[in-house]
């Protein structure tokens, strides 16, 4: 028995009428309500892995402000710690003792002794 082109061609599109109608039967009432809880499971892992991933984002966010924070901290606290020691320094500790009147001392200062009684 030999096939012609035009009967292998409808055999093939017969076969796939046949598996979608298989497909179609496959994906009843039935067996849709029979599989809700299944559903409702996949559903509910799908919003917990898309809360996780918003989740993920606002902390590495919250990491990238608190990074920023922690440099600009250490700027200003280099920045107050130079002008301390600036402002720390003899010459500049006598710049705003003058006016107030204080000086440098040119007197040696003197020891007591206290005599022991006894």
């Amino acid at each position: 028995m030999v096939e012609t082109k035009k009967d292998i061609d409808q055999t093939k599109e017969e076969e796939k009428k046949n598996s979608l109608k298989n497909i179609g039967s496959f994906f009843n009432s039935t067996w849709l309500t029979g599989n809700m809880n299944f559903f409702f499971f996949l559903s509910l892992l799908a919003i917990i892995y898309i809360a996780n991933g918003h989740w993920a984002d606002k902390t590495l966010r919250s990491i990238d402000r608190t990074q920023k924070e922690i440099r600009d901290l250490q700027f200003e606290y280099k920045t107050v710690k130079s002008e301390l020691m600036y402002k720390s320094e003899e010459a500049q500790v006598l710049k705003v003792a003058e006016p107030l009147g204080l000086k440098i001392s040119t007197e040696v200062p003197q020891r007591l002794q206290v005599e022991k009684t006894k």
